[in-house]
């Protein structure tokens, strides 16, 4: 049985056979066996030791694992320890990043209550939430915290804080009336409690229908259990580059030896020969660079208020094609707020009253006086708006309180739907009266216009039929109606024959700067999607408002949702722009729908009820201000001043940075290229190897990881927001950029093969030092044409730190060719001049050709233009 809400109280009680009275203690007992605990589960997490030697399942790194044990076997005890500390770097690295995540359902725990007040053999009894089973009658109280759900058997003027579930901050009104709808989104469900949310007023008592895992909550930690996080494009496309370069450097590693062993070159000399391959193709500090890079792009995004909590979400970003969001606190301020007044017949702009006619006066008065909130931050969001109205008139509504004193009141309940109070304003009692337009009405016999007059049929029609218009566009619609009266106390029967003055619309409006960024949103080629636990009509108006909601496209509320085929939401989902009233199994339908249809979906969200699809999306987005604990660890991105805008700002930073990580990778594998050549230019012509491993290991490390990561540093141009998001599919290295690698890579090898050449008319280990010397400093000179598509001439050099890293690579290498202590270290054999400045003269010439070849094509361009 799942609708408990359409039975009447008396059936729950019987389906669970249980009396107002309570459980007996083996009712208990029997219950808690057949139903549960109420607790919630977690999964038991791997331990820290397998998360890091999972960090060694990579192809790349047993391949790189494999080369230290064949150093170490020859002997090269300096290429075994560099090579192990760089795996091992890389592992504490993956393990940190492993370590951050997985906090959420621990989070979700402390939502729960801890102590409960239960019903049990006619006593009330404070007990562990832990300890209530199915069928216990729950007493609550405002400032309680619901320990589970049920049906309400008992309320008065009970509401209830359900934002943790729907979304949506504005307390509900509960009463214990049977619903007789069969599907009800939770947010309708108004005679029911769920665990988690809080009281804010009022009492009731509620007979248990779930405990556990089988409550709202508890399905929401089970969903973030099971949902597991999406790899970003750019994890896809490293684990695609990895798998595809180990098979290619395995099988030139094994062509070279067994090309080797047929030479009948010693068994020692050609295990080095694929050694000395393997660590030239293999980018040792990829992993780290790219790390690196995305941990700057974090620094980034959190000066402009986007905190990232994991570092795969800062690319992620860039290739986002639907941002889902919730309605309230992001679109909108989450402030009630007046919006127009309903006088005489006629809609007025809020700040249009004036205060000469009476009826006017008297209807400002109505707003503040009979209000119960104490300032303008205090108390319900209804009445605080009130209090802002008098404001516009420059009315402080604290000092006319005691002006017009309050003599007797009558509070508001969910039953009447209205509230009262009898003030005294200039000698006189006024009664006045607010609440529900309708309620309101319908209390009244006369109007306040050009003067007062007895309401007619056709009054009452017209001033209804407003309700509905205004209701129906998502607006708040209260009545204020007065009396004069004469007592001293006032009770239900003297809120009648009242003078209506006219009623007050009210919404929660959007925030100023929503409409621009959804159309930067939409210029930059992402599609806005709506999702609201708010009525239909509601989302669609402030999705019109602020520019999702357009032509042609659809508003499915999360019944509608419920009934659809999946093929057929799948065949639409591109379509809808609003879903309204849904479920977290709703958001986590939307999220995947999207998903199948080839969308990268970055999914905002604050509540409890957010968590699943915030983890189920490829970007994760919580609200730092308005947030829950729960949302925020789900996410992957925090939000800390909860402006959309900054989701767009966020968008172009991550856009940047996969552009600046594949110009890195551009860089870091054409200079690898070239030392494959070099590696199998020798092997062909069983020449001697042109370099040791910890040449390859020093440039690797050294000298081109300090160019990437500045190549990672670089800003790109204005123009990012213009374009549609790159195919998610797309490889890292793309065709277009494959030639490109292909290309430098040969340019650079060509001329470093000259310089061996030069070296080798001398000694071999001449040969090897100026091969060292010429790879490193040519791939130091390449990383100028690795900042972007256009040339120096054209993009001036603004990054201090390419010019920076530049000069820190070419004074180790000095360190390493020309310093006796390093020499040794680094196997470098003394130069003379005319060699040193052969191997200068090669190093620099790849990146003079490559930057002509760029200023003909900049020079093009212009001419194109």
């Amino acid at each position: 049985m799942d609708r408990f809400y359409n039975l009447e109280k008396e059936a729950v009680l019987r389906h669970f056979n249980v009396t107002e009275r309570g459980l007996n203690q083996k009712q208990v007992q029997e219950n808690q066996k057949k139903y549960g605990k109420n607790i919630l589960e977690e999964k038991p997490r791997p331990s820290k030791a397998r998360i890091f030697l999972e960090q060694f399942q990579d192809l790349l790194v047993i391949i790189l694992i494999i080369a230290a044990l064949i150093s170490l076997f020859t002997g090269e005890l300096e290429s075994t320890i560099v090579i192990f500390s760089v795996i091992t770097l890389n592992a504490v690295i993956g393990t940190y990043q492993h370590l951050k995540a997985e906090k959420s359902l621990r989070s979700l725990k402390k939502l729960s209550s801890p102590h409960a007040r239960v019903i049990r053999e006619g006593r009330e009894t404070l007990i562990p939430a832990s300890d209530v089973v199915v069928g216990d009658i729950v007493s609550v109280k405002a400032g309680d915290i619901v320990a589970a759900d049920g049906r309400i058997i008992y309320a008065r003027n009970l509401e209830v804080n359900e934002s943790s579930l729907t979304g949506e901050s504005q307390a509900v009104e509960k009463d214990e009336k049977l619903i007789p709808k069969e599907q009800l989104a939770i947010a309708d469900q108004k005679n029911m409690l769920f665990s988690g949310t809080v009281a804010t007023s009022g009492k009731a008592l509620f007979v248990v229908t779930r405990v556990g895992m089988e409550t709202e909550l508890g399905k929401i930690a089970r969903m973030l259990g099971e949902t597991k996080p999406q790899k970003t494009p750019l994890q896809v496309s490293l684990d695609e580059f990895s798998k595809k370069l180990a098979f290619i450097i395995i099988f030139i590693c094994l062509a070279i030896f067994l090309l080797s062993i047929y030479r009948k070159i010693a068994l020692l000399d050609s295990l080095m020969f694929a050694v000395a391959l393997a660590v030239a193709a293999i980018p040792e500090a990829l992993s780290s660079i790219v790390t690196i890079v995305l941990a700057i792009g974090t620094q980034k995004m959190a000066e402009e208020a986007a905190i990232i909590k994991e570092l795969k979400a800062v690319e992620g970003l860039g290739c986002v094609t639907v941002i889902c969001s919730d309605k309230t606190g992001t679109l909108t301020q989450n402030r009630m707020e007046v919006r127009e007044i309903h006088l005489e017949g006629r809609l007025l702009p809020a700040a249009s009253l004036d205060l000469r006619k009476e009826n006017q006066r008297l209807f400002l008065l109505a707003s503040y006086l009979c209000n119960d909130s104490v300032g303008a931050g205090h108390g319900d969001a209804t009445e605080i708006a009130l209090l802002r109205l008098a404001k516009l008139y420059n009315v402080d509504p604290a000092r006319a309180s005691k002006k017009y004193p309050r003599v007797s009141e009558l509070p508001f309940d969910s039953a009447r739907k209205i509230m009262s109070t009898l003030n005294l304003v200039d000698g006189k009692r006024l009664l006045f009266v607010k609440g529900a337009g309708d309620v309101v009405l319908r209390k009244a016999n006369r109007i306040y216009g050009d003067g007062i007059r007895y309401l007619t049929a056709g009054d009452r029609y017209e001033i209804n039929r407003t309700i509905r218009q205004l209701s129906e566009k998502g607006y708040r619609v209260l009545g204020l109606a007065y009396k004069e009266c004469a007592l001293a106390e006032i009770s239900n029967r003297d809120e009648s024959q009242l003078i209506f003055l006219g009623l007050v619309t009210m919404v929660d409006p959007p925030r100023p700067e929503a409409r621009a960024a959804i159309q930067a949103a939409k210029q930059a080629g992402i599609k806005p999607v709506m999702i609201t636990g708010d009525h239909l009509q509601t989302a669609q108006s402030i999705a019109k408002e602020v520019g999702i909601f357009g032509e042609g496209e659809l508003a499915l509320s999360g019944e509608q949702l419920e009934g659809m085929h999946p093929y057929e939401l799948q065949k639409q989902i591109k379509s809808v722009a609003v879903y309204a009233r849904v479920s977290p199994e709703h958001k986590i339908r939307i999220v995947e729908g999207w998903q199948k249809a080839g969308g990268i979906v970055a999914f905002v969200g604050d509540g409890i009820n957010d968590a699943p699809a915030l983890r189920k999306a490829d970007i994760g987005i919580a609200m730092g201000l308005s947030g829950t604990e729960v949302s925020k660890e789900a996410s992957s991105i925090i939000l800390t001043d909860d402006n959309y805008f900054t989701i767009i700002k966020a968008v172009r930073n991550g856009r940047k940075i996969y552009n600046n990580i594949q110009n890195a990778i551009t860089f870091l594998i054409s200079g690898n290229a070239a030392a494959i050549l070099l590696v199998v230019y020798t092997s062909l012509l069983n020449l001697p190897i042109p370099f040791a491993p910890v040449h390859l290991l020093f440039i690797n490390l050294l000298t081109d990881s300090l160019p990437a990561i500045a190549i990672g540093m670089e800003e790109d141009g204005d123009d990012l927001l213009k374009k549609p998001p790159r195919d998610p599919k797309q490889s890292l290295l793309s065709k277009r950029v494959l030639k490109i690698i292909a290309f430098e890579g040969f340019l650079i090898a060509a001329f470093t093969l000259l310089s061996y050449h030069i070296g080798l008319k001398n000694n071999h280990y001449v040969a090897r030092t100026m091969v060292f010397g010429t790879l490193c400093l040519a791939r130091l000179f390449h990383s100028f044409n690795c900042r972007g598509t256009k040339s120096i001439f054209e993009k001036k050099i603004k990054n201090k730190a390419m010019l920076i890293s530049f000069m820190v690579g070419a004074l180790l290498l000095n360190l390493a060719l020309f310093v006796p202590f390093f020499q040794k270290i680094f196997l470098a054999f003394p130069l003379s001049s005319s060699e040193a400045a052969f191997m200068f003269v090669n190093a620099a010439l790849p990146t003079v050709i490559l930057q002509i070849i760029l200023f003909f094509r900049y020079k093009k361009r212009k001419r194109a233009r």
